[in-house]
């Protein structure tokens, strides 16, 4: 990796994050080393990476390439252009709607072809970035259990995309790969919260996604799952996110973080364990009985 050098501003910027990891993704980056290998070269989840950029991003130290803005109105396609995008059977573009009937299993409506004309022409994605784009979304409803997306469903997913910026092979792969381990590690979580007779609902998994995204491993996510049943007697979604948003706002993360930082009271049984009592200790009935009567017996002598 060649060297880096920061301004001044640069180095405040980084300094004020308290996010080491975003740190080390803009000194990456800086070096003019590829984005697509980022992961692996700095041994990066998924969900790191995603909040070093998005700590970046606020740090106004990720700048994206401007584009040219979209029309305000997506066209209306006639049929027309239709047959002029498929005129030549080796064209990209016909290319991409024999992969797409293959895909989802079946032929496209007139309609569902102008959809995906509109990604290659109007949201400007390359034929192979919406070749990958239609794979995920495939693929994420076979994660889940369901049947193939619509092209409603796609075609969301695909402004999504260029909203975001993922106009490349490269950006496009590294999109796609995120999202996969993001999913293998929610329903991991998914298991250890022992919800593994149902599926999970739009609400829980944004709460475990929040909460990786946050950087907190599996083990402090359970020490925040025992902590909420042994308080409240229960799960309960709300309460064990509000002990995990405390613990991000107080930059505590791993295990041993939250010991030092955030430990819980040791009970009382846990304090006279040794057999003595301590100054603060609150006594027992039996015991202050046993401290009236012997001061009775004091009196009396």
């Amino acid at each position: 990796m060649q060297s880096v050098t920061l301004t001044t501003e640069e180095t405040r910027k980084l300094l004020s994050c308290s996010c080491p990891d975003a740190v080390a993704l803009y000194l990456y980056r800086k070096s003019k080393q590829p984005l697509e290998t980022a992961m692996d070269a700095l041994h990066f989840t998924a969900p790191q990476i995603v909040a070093a950029k998005e700590c970046l991003v606020q740090l106004g130290l990720w700048d994206t390439p401007t584009k040219p803005a979209l029309a305000p109105e997506k066209p209306v396609y006639t049929d027309a252009d239709l047959r002029e995008a498929m005129r030549d059977n080796r064209a990209a573009f016909s290319k991409l709607v024999g992969e797409a009937q293959r895909r989802l299993g079946r032929t496209l409506s007139t309609e569902e072809l102008k959809t995906l004309l509109s990604f290659t022409d109007y949201l400007r994605l390359p034929t192979e970035v919406v070749g990958l784009l239609l794979n995920y979304c495939i693929e994420r409803n076979r994660r889940k259990g369901i049947r193939a997306p619509s092209m409603r469903a796609i075609e969301k997913e695909a402004y999504h995309w260029a909203d975001e910026g993922i106009e490349t092979i490269e950006a496009a792969c590294f999109h796609v790969e995120a999202q996969r381990r993001l999913f293998t590690r929610i329903q991991q979580l998914r298991l250890m919260l022992q919800i593994d007779n149902r599926k999970l609902t739009a609400d829980e998994e944004r709460y475990l996604t929040n909460w990786i995204s946050m950087g907190f491993p599996d083990e402090s996510i359970n020490l925040a799952y025992e902590r909420t049943c042994n308080q409240i007697g229960s799960f309960k979604w709300a309460y064990m996110n509000s002990i995990l948003k405390s613990w991000h706002e107080k930059n505590l993360h791993t295990p041993q973080e939250i010991a030092l930082g955030d430990g819980a009271p040791p009970s009382v049984s846990k304090r006279r364990k040794d057999g003595f009592q301590r100054h603060g200790d609150k006594l027992s009935p039996l015991a202050r009985k046993a401290v009236q009567n012997a001061l009775k017996e004091d009196q009396e002598d």
